[in-house]
């Protein structure tokens, strides 16, 4: 059985730390002005990764986020996973330039498969695909625009293009403390692939539930450490020797 890994998340918005309900750039509620501090005190807790998504990329925009995403990276000493508007081949080899260790494809994957076909090709485990569903279908744009597509037809062909990891999100629990779709997150990996669920941690308990489904093998914590519901640390030992 996989090690089960914690990722706490780091979302940036015009290079500060915010947390959106539901994705909605209406509902954000910033918690850092330094995300460099926020990565170097995840890191300090015990975190074996983290993640980072560019929402200003997300959204279409430009933003300062990419610079700040340097410096986060060269600040700690884990690897990091990015996404948040990577939909071309130089938007990815800048995030890899910029100290990523993997790099999440979302609307893209959707868009252009065959650019995801050949950066799976090219790096391997370093490419994954986020797949973030609304009811079921596959949401995209920063979550703004709701495809035909199911979630399970896209992790199909995703895995058919070599992709071998996904970010699962259900985007109506993502910001709402209620709990992440483990059941959505294990249909995904009957494709074979791994499967990091995200959206809706708000309670240890969550993030035992997640830790004790075999099928999923990481899970991404946002609101619930911003909002001091359990730290980082409290979450790595309620997890310590889940799996062996």
């Amino acid at each position: 059985m996989s090690d089960f890994t914690l990722y706490p998340a780091i979302d940036l918005r015009r290079g500060r730390v915010v947390r959106l309900q539901q994705g909605r750039a209406d509902a954000e509620t910033t918690y850092g002005e330094d995300p460099v501090e926020i990565a170097r005190d995840f890191a300090a807790q015990g975190a074996k990764w983290l993640h980072v998504v560019n929402l200003d990329g997300a959204f279409g925009e430009a933003g300062e986020n990419l610079a700040v995403l340097r410096a986060v990276c060269s600040s700690v000493d884990i690897p990091v996973e990015f996404g948040g508007g990577l939909r071309s081949r130089e938007d990815v080899q800048q995030a890899f330039g910029r100290g990523v260790s993997r790099v999440i494809i979302g609307t893209a994957a959707l868009r252009d498969p065959e650019l995801v076909r050949s950066l799976a090709a090219e790096h391997g485990a370093a490419v994954a695909v986020g797949i973030d569903a609304r009811d079921g279908m596959v949401a995209v744009e920063g979550w703004v625009e709701t495809s035909e597509t199911p979630a399970m037809e896209l992790a199909r062909r995703m895995v058919d293009a070599g992709v071998s990891r996904f970010v699962y999100t259900d985007i109506a629990r993502d910001g709402m403390l209620v709990g992440p779709d483990l059941e959505g997150a294990a249909k995904l990996a009957e494709t074979g692939a791994g499967v990091i669920a995200s959206g809706g941690v708000g309670t240890l308990e969550h993030v035992n539930a997640a830790a004790a489904q075999p099928a999923v093998e990481g899970l991404i914590i946002g609101k619930a450490l911003y909002e001091g519901r359990f730290t980082v640390r409290e979450a790595l030992e309620a997890v310590k020797g889940t799996r062996t």
